[in-house]
């Protein structure tokens, strides 16, 4: 059994900065692609960032890139998330995803993720 347990959520000013983090029991973490999402309020949950299986690759959602960046420290079994510049409309809980078969085109779809945390609420005020 995979455990995902976020932390690092907030309250934030617009044009600040949060560092989420997500630590992974259970199982061989190096083998495990990892993503986060958020899901505001009456939205739907949409793809933020993610590593490939394999560490290499890291792919992000248009609307964060230059100004979120994931990274993963395998031999802590965690992933992070430093988000900068936040926008008041980013307010949201966000959560870390893991899966050790999910390929990487499918990554933006959360249905393909094995395994979820339970989310940290990030609040972005303007």
């Amino acid at each position: 059994q995979v455990q995902l347990v976020e932390s690092g959520g907030g309250l934030v000013q617009a044009g600040g900065s949060l560092r989420l983090s997500c630590t992974v029991s259970g199982r061989t973490f190096g083998s495990y692609a990892m993503g986060w999402f958020r899901q505001a309020p009456g939205k739907e949950r949409e793809f933020v960032a993610a590593f490939t299986r394999t560490g290499g690759n890291r792919i992000y959602a248009d609307s964060v890139k230059g100004r979120f960046t994931i990274s993963r420290d395998n031999a802590k079994s965690t992933v992070a998330l430093q988000m900068n510049s936040l926008k008041p409309e980013e307010t949201a809980v966000y959560y870390c995803a893991a899966s050790a078969t999910i390929i990487t085109s499918s990554m933006r779809n959360d249905a393909q993720w094995s395994y979820w945390g339970q989310g940290t609420q990030v609040t972005v005020s303007s």
